[in-house]
């Protein structure tokens, strides 16, 4: 298995962590403490203590990229192309994705914490835009 594909399943599970460890954490915790039910938590109603929205942000914004990163593993996937330019590619993204997801969740918001997390998103969008084109130039 290619590590492009690797990272794509870390990243899959990174997304699956964070909805559990922060997330699920939060709302069964209250829920089994019955400072909740589960009927309480709505989707379209922002509830719960600062850091829980920070997390649920955190969470959506991992798994609305994954699709993109997803797309672009099949790409490669799909027309046989390895290079070890991709590989290093998907590494960093890994790597920025999961600082970008605990800037967010641990930090308040400020304009730090927003321009760190920023900058960890970009780095991500200059590595899914390069594999991107390596594959369209090298297949």
């Amino acid at each position: 298995m290619s590590i492009p594909v690797w990272v794509l399943l870390g990243f899959a599970g990174w997304t699956l962590v964070t909805l559990l460890g922060s997330d699920g954490v939060y709302r069964w915790s209250q829920i089994l403490t019955k400072r909740a039910t589960m009927s309480e938590w709505r989707a379209d109603l922002p509830q719960g203590s600062e850091w829980y929205q920070r997390a649920m942000r955190a969470h959506a914004n991992c798994v609305e990229n994954l699709a993109v990163y997803a797309a672009i593993v099949v790409a490669i996937v799909a027309t046989g192309v390895q290079n070890p330019v991709l590989d290093t590619l998907a590494i960093v993204l890994i790597f920025a994705r999961v600082f970008q997801t605990l800037v967010h969740i641990s930090l308040k918001p400020t304009n730090l914490a927003a321009a760190i997390r920023f900058a960890f998103f970009f780095v991500q969008l200059i590595c899914m835009f390069s594999m991107g084109m390596f594959v369209a130039v090298h297949a």
